[in-house]
C-alpha cells in the first residue's frame, strides 16, 4: 500500500548504494545482492543461510520465515535483532524512528512533477474529485478548496437527495424494493433499505443502477452551474 513511484528509487540505484555501504563497512566481506520477487525471497529456500537480521518491527516477519523453512524441511535461522535509529528531527505527528512515512508526510503539498497538459480537457471548469475512506480528510480538504474559491459538490448530499419524495430515484427505488422501505411520512427508511441490499450483490447492483446515474446527472448539472458562475 505504500508504493509511490516518485519516492522509491530504482532497484539498480538501491543495490549500488547497498554495495557501497557493505564495502565501506568491511571490504573483505563476501555478499550477494538479489532482487526479491516475493515477501520471502531466498530466505525460505536457501539451505546455506544461517542467520536473518531483523528489526524490532520485522521480528514477526522473521518468525514467519522460520515457519516456512520448517515447512520446507530446512533448519530455522538465527534471528539477530537490531534496534531502530531514532529520528532526532521528527515532529509531533511523525514516528520516532527514521521512517519513509515521515518523508512522505513532509512531501505533502510538494509538486513532484508538473501537471500534464491534456488538450482534450477543457480549461474550465476544472474538476477535482476527492475520494477516500471515512476519516481520510475529504471534508477538511473540501473546506480548504472552498476557501480558495472552489465550487463544492457534495456527493453524499446528492446521494440523499435522489431518495427524497419527489426525487429522481424515489419512485423507482420504492417500486424495486417494496413499500416496506417507506416511513409513515413518505420518506425512504435508509436502514431498512440498507438491510435489504448489503450482503446481497444482486440487490445492491439493482440499487446502484437506479441511483448512480441520477447522482451523475445531478453532478453534471452542478458542474454546469459552477461554470455559469465562473
Amino acid at each position: 500500500d505504500k508504493v509511490l513511484a516518485e519516492l522509491i528509487e530504482p532497484y539498480e540505484v538501491r543495490a549500488a548504494k547497498l554495495r557501497e555501504f557493505l564495502e565501506d563497512v568491511k571490504p573483505s566481506l563476501c555478499y550477494d545482492i538479489v532482487p526479491l520477487a516475493d515477501p520471502y525471497g531466498p530466505s525460505i529456500t536457501d539451505p546455506d543461510l544461517q542467520c536473518l537480521v531483523v528489526s524490532e518491527e520485522t521480528r514477526r516477519g522473521g518468525e514467519a520465515v522460520n515457519k516456512k523453512r520448517l515447512e520446507n524441511g530446512l533448519p530455522e535461522l538465527t534471528l539477530y535483532e537490531i534496534l531502530l535509529m531514532k529520528d532526532p528531527d521528527h515532529s509531533q505527528n511523525e514516528e520516532e524512528k527514521i521512517s519513509s512515512s515521515s518523508l512522505r508526510q513532509r512531501l505533502l503539498g510538494t509538486l513532484l512533477r508538473p501537471p500534464r497538459q491534456d488538450p482534450t480537457l477543457p480549461s474550465r471548469p476544472y474538476v477535482i474529485g476527492l475520494t477516500g475512506g471515512t476519516g481520510s480528510g475529504k471534508t477538511s480538504i473540501a473546506k480548504l478548496l472552498g476557501q480558495l474559491g472552489a465550487f463544492l459538490i457534495d456527493a453524499d448530499k446528492l446521494g440523499h437527495a435522489v431518495y427524497v419524495p419527489g426525487g429522481p430515484a424515489y419512485e423507482r427505488v420504492v417500486a424495486a424494493f417494496g413499500a416496506e422501505i417507506v416511513n409513515e411520512d413518505g420518506t425512504i427508511n435508509r436502514k431498512v433499505l440498507g438491510a435489504k441490499v448489503f450482503g446481497n450483490q444482486e440487490r445492491l447492483k439493482s440499487l446502484t443502477d437506479i441511483v448512480w446515474p441520477e447522482m451523475a446527472r445531478m453532478v453534471k448539472e452542478q458542474i454546469r452551474e459552477a461554470d455559469a458562475q465562473g
